[in-house]
């Protein structure tokens, strides 16, 4: 059985040898967590604990969600604060707006919610030899509409548009592991939630389209299954890349050589 990954899956796609170093190497990164990364941690952290809350039958306050949040960006994670400490104000209070933001938009949260990072996993071929892995940050049945409704939230300060929604693999492979639970009759709403810009963008994807996402995933695997050279792709992206300074596309030559004390295999996600 191979298992694969959404971020496995982009990863290739945004730059082989990022790959490479990634799930094939196990290089361990000098800075293993941005502290761009961090915020998106804690703020989902923080919204899963809100709605963990309220499914307990306790609406916290606003006050409540701060304390948590500021309690968690301090003991999570703080060699990644100390390595980004000029930007670290400026990140905190990015997330206390974001969190705001959403508070102050859906309280009560009475939206019907069933899961918090609902772990699942997604059958690509008939034998079940490749399967997608993967977690919905919160899924809700909508008793009004009758739809089950993946939630996704969002911190990047960019918003993708049109096409690029109507092609987002992530949610819309999440989507065949809900209709694989209660039912492939049973309709299911794609939500993300851009935080920066306290925007919601709403989606959904026909049978056929499903199927279709389903063959080309595995297309994608067994690419990535048969490449041998992994080139690097030098973009924009590059410079949020932790591999950056061992890469050959930035003219860094020297041969790496890993510090064994922090060799661990890295997770999927």
């Amino acid at each position: 059985m191979r298992v694969f990954s959404h971020s496995r899956l982009s990863t290739f796609e945004q730059c082989n040898l990022k790959y490479k170093y990634r799930y094939i190497d196990n290089i361990i990164p000098e800075i293993e967590k941005t502290i761009e990364a961090h915020l998106g941690s804690i703020v989902h952290q923080t919204l899963e604990w809100l709605y963990s809350e309220v499914k307990g039958g306790r609406v916290p306050t606003i006050d409540d969600m701060i304390v948590y949040f500021s309690k968690s960006w301090m003991e999570e994670n703080k060699e990644t604060l100390m390595q980004d400490n000029n930007d670290e104000k400026k990140f905190f209070n990015k997330g206390i707006q974001y969190l705001l933001d959403y508070y102050n938009r859906y309280k009560p949260f009475d939206d019907n919610t069933i899961y918090l990072e609902k772990e699942i996993f997604i059958n690509l071929d008939e034998r079940g030899e490749y399967k997608i892995r993967g977690f919905i940050d919160r899924l809700a049945y909508n008793l009004n509409t009758k739809e089950y409704e993946i939630h996704d939230y969002k911190t990047s300060k960019t918003m993708p548009q049109g096409e690029k929604i109507e092609s987002d693999r992530q949610l819309a492979l999440y989507s065949v592991a809900v209709k694989e639970m209660f039912g492939s009759d049973k309709e299911v709403r794609l939500i993300w939630h851009y935080l920066f810009f306290n925007k919601r963008i709403e989606s959904k994807r026909t049978d056929e389209q499903l199927k279709q996402l389903k063959k080309d995933t595995l297309e994608l695997i067994r690419i990535i299954e048969s490449t041998t050279v992994f080139h690097p792709h030098k973009s924009n992206l590059c410079n949020w890349c932790a591999y950056k300074p061992i890469c050959p596309a930035w003219n860094n030559t020297e041969v790496y050589e890993p510090k064994f004390e922090k060799q661990k295999k890295l997770g999927d996600f």
